[in-house]
């Protein structure tokens, strides 16, 4: 079936676009997850016309296509289940545009977001998103998953850019929604349900995002503390206080120690939880707002406080929460990244929790992430994962535990990584019947042969 396959899209293609050599197979199976499946052939998109004959001929066919950017999520989304055609769009590369005057950039899915942040910067712009792959990841991702980033806080996660799309549908036709205007209410807001579909609903092929005047000055504040509940306090004081961060990041005990072993001890700041507030605006203003910052920590009892203006300084104290997941890794134990989201006010609770998980189901757990909009990074970090069933099964406990306090306290099982694979057996209990079968239903009137991404939360 695959020799044939192959054949066929090369005859469609061109011989350049398509290989079904077991290395390149391989290297198209899978994410960051733990789970893999070898697709029967890997499509090199150039241009949106290869991918429409490629949906077209799919479709007629009823071929499973899982279309893929970098490859670095965390949940398994562009594991092809199913099998059939895996879809690259790395090589649909090309920043297209950048606008001072209309402040947008259009690119293609398989730009890199690093290299996108750079772009627009030296134009005196921002593009705001700055998920921590950001090196490894695409745009395409970023949309497909709704990606987010540090400054979430502040200024909102991918879809607040998006403004115009160019989506494939299952059945090759292709759809422009949207434009180059920062305001657009003309029908349904077919860009938000593209955005985050993870795809299962069409394949994003050209992206218009909305940029904003780069903020010529930054500081960032690093303070350690005795305890996470103590810095988990000290976030919600600082809302309290009126102020608003780019951007507020928290790591336990568990995450320093890590990066201790890692980077050595001269790096990491003493104590058992840190902050890092990043502060971004008008010279004067983060000036004053720096001072006034540090103030407050000092009365919070922060240890070990540093503070930086700049933005190559301000990147020397962000370079150890950088690191934090490659550290965690570095344990030897396999880390299992969630994504859960709490309201602010449950920050303390589910630091409080995870050190109540840790002790119930015998695994070493570290928290680090987006405190100022409640997405912390829950890490259960597990010895021989892969290798025993019986611990699997643990940890399916463990998260059974960890999900169903986080949806009692209102929040939610992802904030920017997506269902994918990894979480389809906690959807339903996210979800009501209601929401699923509005999914259904929407699935259904988009991709009808149920060809894109199959096998995922929507089946």
């Amino acid at each position: 079936m695959s020799a044939r396959l192959g054949e066929q899209l090369r005859k469609l293609l061109g011989d350049a676009a398509v290989a079904d050599d077991a290395a390149t197979l391989a290297a198209h199976s899978g994410d960051k997850w733990f789970a893999a499946h070898d697709p029967e052939v890997v499509v090199f998109a150039r241009f949106t016309s290869d991918v429409s004959k490629l949906l077209q001929f799919a479709s007629q066919e009823k071929i499973p296509v899982t279309a893929r950017g970098g490859g670095f999520g965390y949940v398994g989304g562009c594991v092809p289940a199913r099998g059939g055609i895996a879809l690259s769009l790395v090589r649909m590369n090309r920043i297209k545009e950048i606008s001072f005057t209309d402040a947008i950039a259009i690119v293609e899915p398989g730009v890199f977001t690093a290299d996108l942040k750079a772009a627009v910067r030296e134009q005196k712009l921002f593009y705001p998103p700055d998920p921590a792959s950001m090196k490894d990841c695409t745009i395409g991702g970023n949309v497909a998953t709704n990606a987010g980033g540090p400054r979430c806080l502040k200024y909102g996660v991918t879809r607040n850019y998006v403004i115009g799309l160019e989506v494939v549908l299952a059945n090759g036709k292709t759809v422009q929604t949207g434009g180059r205007v920062h305001k657009n209410k003309t029908g349904f807001d077919l860009i938000g349900l593209f955005v985050g579909s993870e795809g299962l609903l069409g394949v994003v092929t050209e992206i218009t995002l909305r940029l904003l005047p780069l903020p010529p000055a930054r500081a960032t504040l690093s303070a350690a503390f005795a305890t996470a509940a103590q810095a988990a306090e000290a976030v919600q004081a600082i809302f309290a206080a009126g102020f608003l961060p780019a951007s507020l990041e928290l790591a336990d005990h568990f995450t320093l120690e890590a990066a201790r072993r890692d980077l050595g001890k001269m790096i990491v700041p003493p104590g058992n939880a840190h902050l890092l507030v990043d502060l971004d605006g008008q010279e004067e203003s983060v000036r004053s707002e720096a001072a006034a910052m540090r103030a407050l920590l000092e009365k919070r009892n922060a240890n070990a406080l540093e503070m930086a203006t700049g933005e190559a300084d301000c990147e020397k104290l962000w370079a150890l929460r950088r690191q934090f997941s490659n550290s965690l890794r570095a344990t030897g134990l396999t880390k299992l990244n969630q994504d859960v989201v709490v309201p602010r006010s449950r920050l303390v609770d589910l630091m409080q929790f995870a050190e109540a998980l840790q002790a119930k189901h015998g695994f070493p757990i570290a928290c680090f992430g987006h405190a100022g909009d409640g997405n912390i990074h829950v890490n259960i970090m597990a010895d021989r994962y892969n290798r025993d069933a019986a611990v699997r099964k643990k940890v399916e406990h463990a998260l059974d535990d960890l999900f169903a306090w986080v949806l009692a306290w209102g929040g939610v099982i992802t904030g920017e990584h997506g269902i994918g694979l990894a979480k389809k057996r906690w959807w339903p209990d996210a979800t009501s019947e209601v929401g699923r079968e509005l999914h259904r239903q929407l699935k259904q009137a988009l991709d009808p042969q149920g060809i894109l991404n199959p096998g995922k939360f929507v089946d």
